[in-house]
């Protein structure tokens, strides 16, 4: 992860890096990569009919996490208000997506896998949420 080292080089930045909000950056992509990565073995799965609402959430939050992870990675000017915004989306789809996959945990390992990963990823977000402001 070169999140940290890319950020503090920023010349807005300074080295005055916001690690909570860098932490969730990291959180978004790996959470992204790994609902997407969840919805296709849910989609190799044999019931792939009773993931149906599983698969659609891994995607959404996906998309948010990747949304979200690339905002919050701008340091030219500043759009707090929409990186709150995005924060607050992504802690939504992190929450319901963890718990849809939480459901289905017992029975595949890669569900179980994924809800850990919203769950970090949402505690991430609130993280940085409560952080914006303090630094930049």
């Amino acid at each position: 992860m070169h999140a940290h080292e890319m950020i503090g080089t920023h010349p807005h930045v300074k080295g005055k890096t916001n690690d909570a909000l860098i932490r969730c950056i990291e959180e978004c992509f790996d959470c992204a990569q790994t609902c997407t990565s969840c919805a296709d073995a849910c989609l190799g799965e044999p019931m792939v009919a009773q993931l149906i609402q599983c698969i659609r959430l891994n995607m959404d939050c996906a998309d948010i996490c990747m949304a979200t992870g690339a905002i919050a990675t701008r340091r030219t000017g500043s759009n707090e208000e929409v990186i709150r915004q995005m924060l607050h989306a992504c802690m939504t789809a992190c929450r319901i997506c963890g718990e849809e996959c939480g459901r289905h945990a017992g029975m595949h390992e890669h569900c179980r896998i994924c809800a850990d990963a919203c769950r970090r990823c949402e505690q991430a977000c609130r993280q940085a949420m409560d952080s914006i402001g303090a630094r930049h």
